[in-house]
């Protein structure tokens, strides 16, 4: 593979792919007279309720923002524990404590680097067998763009008693057993990520998608300051055009309408965009086979929609490779740290040994670069840099 010793400019982990076509979409809800929510939000959970074929959802501000209500709407409070994975970003921990509740967690099965359904197994048997409180909530995480095993965690939720509320943040358009991710046959609530690395944006903004209308109503009162104006709900009869209630107390997480129609421009694309992704992660797959690194596996239940490209390298040497690439101008980067393992995750009492697994993970792990728009070139160059450093004597710089 021929490349340069150095890029023109730097390449990052993940980046936005945005066309004229998605300009234009925003554009014109500028010189329209919504800009915050109105009518081309409910166009865009219309166009995921599609894609998943799921009967409702709710767009929020962000994937954070919509943990946090999924949370709220299945009763989570002070006397509850939520269960997830320590191989995650923050938010999929911290929504429970947003809702008073205890956090615990699951380790990762190492070749999938999602929830491991048997380790979640072990723990709900010993949690019941000590006596101890079981989790009203279960949140698998789906690392990487592809799908947990929900048909097993599914299976523990009726044995043992808890929601599930899939954090689907990295994997809008992949598949779990020929259905798509989000269609939550196997979970209360669905949640997705928008953020500009994701498979699709809209610059900030999440969704959560389910079956459950109750659960869907709560959800859109949540996200809007528990406020309704719907006749049907309002306990004041014969109300005039403009009387509204709070009924709960809820947040300001509403998606604006320039949010949605990047959204829904982007859909349009989802498809290519996966592609691409896969093109890329098999060209890694064929380059670095013969390295010594070990992979994500994606296991035959699910397609992924490859948000991210991972890697293990040895602990002792993962910093100083990191280092060098990004010297080399390959913004490579770590998912993830595990949790528990965070400074205020400590300060609750956690430390080394919960999650032997992810802990392992966090130390070993690199992102590579993957999104739609990365050149073939600029992919040579962290191929053939990341080789190049693998081969280098400990220390050496690059």
């Amino acid at each position: 593979m021929n490349s340069p010793s150095r890029p023109i400019a730097p390449i990052p982990y993940g980046r936005q792919s945005v066309s004229q076509e998605d300009i234009e979409s925003v554009v014109s809800v500028l010189h329209s007279d919504w800009l915050t929510q109105g009518p081309v939000v409910p166009a865009f959970e219309q166009a995921i309720s599609n894609l998943c074929n799921v009967q409702h959802a709710v767009a929020t501000n962000s994937a954070t923002s919509a943990l946090h209500i999924a949370c709220l709407a299945l009763d989570v409070g002070s006397e509850d524990v939520v269960w997830t994975v320590p191989n995650t970003f923050v938010a999929s921990a911290n929504c429970a404590l947003y809702c008073g509740a205890r956090v615990d967690f699951v380790d990762i099965d190492t070749d999938s680097l999602c929830m491991s359904a048997s380790v979640l197994e072990a723990k709900l048997a010993q949690t019941m067998a000590t006596g101890q409180q079981l989790p009203k909530v279960v949140i698998p995480v789906h690392f990487g763009g592809q799908s947990c095993d929900m048909e097993a965690i599914h299976d523990l939720s009726l044995r043992f008693g808890f929601h599930v509320i899939e954090d689907a943040s990295h994997a809008t358009g992949a598949t779990y057993k020929g259905k798509p991710v989000g269609s939550c046959q196997y979970s209360d609530i669905t949640v997705f990520s928008f953020h500009p690395v994701k498979i699709i944006t809209t610059g900030e903004g999440g969704m959560a998608v389910t079956n459950d209308p109750a659960l869907a109503q709560r959800m859109s009162m949540l996200r809007s300051h528990g406020v309704t104006r719907d006749p049907e709900m309002l306990e004041r009869s014969n109300a005039p055009a403009w009387h509204y209630e709070q009924q709960m107390l809820g947040m300001n997480y509403r998606m604006t309408d320039l949010q949605a129609a990047l959204g829904i421009s982007q859909m349009g694309r989802l498809g290519e965009f996966i592609r691409l992704r896969c093109d890329i992660a098999h060209r890694y797959d064929e380059a670095l086979k013969n390295e010594g690194l070990r992979q994500q596996l994606v296991p035959a239940y699910t397609s992924s929609a490859r948000h991210l490209y991972i890697v293990h390298v040895e602990s002792s040497q993962r910093d100083t490779i990191f280092t060098q690439l990004r010297h080399a101008g390959i913004g490579v980067n770590v998912h993830y740290a595990s949790v528990h393992l965070q400074p205020y995750y400590r300060q609750l009492g956690f430390a080394e040994g919960l999650c032997p697994n992810a802990e392992a993970h966090g130390s070993e792990t690199l992102s590579l670069p993957i999104y739609p728009d990365l050149e073939k070139s600029e992919q040579d160059h962290v191929i053939t840099t990341l080789i190049e450093l693998l081969k280098k004597p400990l220390g050496i710089a690059a």
